[in-house]
C-alpha cells in the first residue's frame, strides 16, 4: 500500500462539485466566482459529455483552478486527471481501483473515493491508499439516484481513519450544522450552491457553519 498524502494543514470547508453544462465558457463564468469565495477544493463531474468535451473542460478548469490555488480533483477518471495535471481523481464505487489511481497519479495527489453509507468501504479505500472518504447521501437528493442513506453516526465512527470525510448529498447551509458537529471535514455540494440564486452568497453560508459553536 501506498500511504495517501498528508495535507499540510487541516482540510475543511465546501467541496465544490461543477453541474453537467455542455457549454464550457458557460461553465467556466458560473465556476470562477465561486473560486473567488474559497471553496477548498473543486471536482470537475460531467457524466453526460464526450470524452473530447471532458478533456476540454478539465484542461480549462485546471487552468481557472491553478489561477485561483483550488485543487481540482477528477470525478472517475485517473487517465484524465493525469492527462489535465489535476491534483486528484475521485472514485465511485465501481469506478476504479484506489490502489492503482495512486500508483499511476502518484504519493502527492488526492484520490478519494464513495464509501455510500457503509464504514467498511471506508477502511478498505484508506488501507488502499485514499486520501479522503465521502459518505452520503445524508438527505433527499436530486443530482443523481441514491439508494443509499447515510448517517451521521458514519462521521464519527470514521474518524479513527486519520483522513479527512466527506458528507454529500442533500445538504444545505440550514441542514449541516449536525454532521460538521460530528465530524465532517468537507460538505460536498452541487445544486445546493449552482442552482441557487445567489451562487456566492449561497457558498459563504455553508462556510460560515464551520464557524459556528458545536451543539
Amino acid at each position: 500500500m501506498t500511504a495517501p498524502a498528508s495535507p499540510s494543514a487541516p482540510v475543511r470547508g465546501v467541496y465544490l462539485i461543477t453541474p453537467d453544462d455542455a457549454d464550457t465558457a458557460r461553465l467556466l463564468a458560473r465556476v470562477e466566482p465561486l473560486l473567488a469565495a474559497g471553496p477548498t477544493w473543486l471536482q470537475y463531474r460531467n457524466k453526460t459529455a464526450s470524452s473530447d468535451l471532458r478533456h476540454e473542460q478539465a484542461r480549462a478548469l485546471q487552468a481557472l483552478c491553478a489561477a485561483h490555488a483550488v485543487p481540482l480533483i477528477i470525478n472517475d477518471d485517473p487517465a484524465l486527471a493525469l492527462a489535465v495535471g489535476a491534483a486528484g481523481v475521485h472514485l465511485g464505487g465501481t469506478d476504479g481501483d484506489v490502489g492503482a489511481a495512486r500508483a499511476l497519479l502518484g504519493p502527492q495527489a488526492i484520490i478519494g473515493a464513495s464509501c455510500y453509507d457503509q464504514l467498511g468501504n471506508a477502511e478498505r479505500a484508506v488501507a488502499a491508499g485514499a486520501s479522503y472518504v465521502a459518505f452520503g447521501a445524508f438527505f433527499p437528493t436530486t443530482t443523481k439516484v441514491t439508494s443509499s442513506r447515510a448517517h451521521p453516526d458514519l462521521l464519527r465512527q470514521s474518524a479513527a481513519l486519520g483522513v479527512p470525510r466527506v458528507a454529500i448529498g442533500g445538504l444545505s447551509p440550514d441542514n449541516v450544522g449536525p454532521l460538521i458537529d460530528a465530524g465532517a471535514d468537507l460538505l460536498a455540494v452541487v445544486s445546493g450552491v449552482f442552482a441557487a440564486t445567489d451562487p456566492v452568497a449561497t457558498l459563504r453560508a455553508y462556510l460560515a457553519r464551520f464557524q459556528e459553536p458545536s451543539a
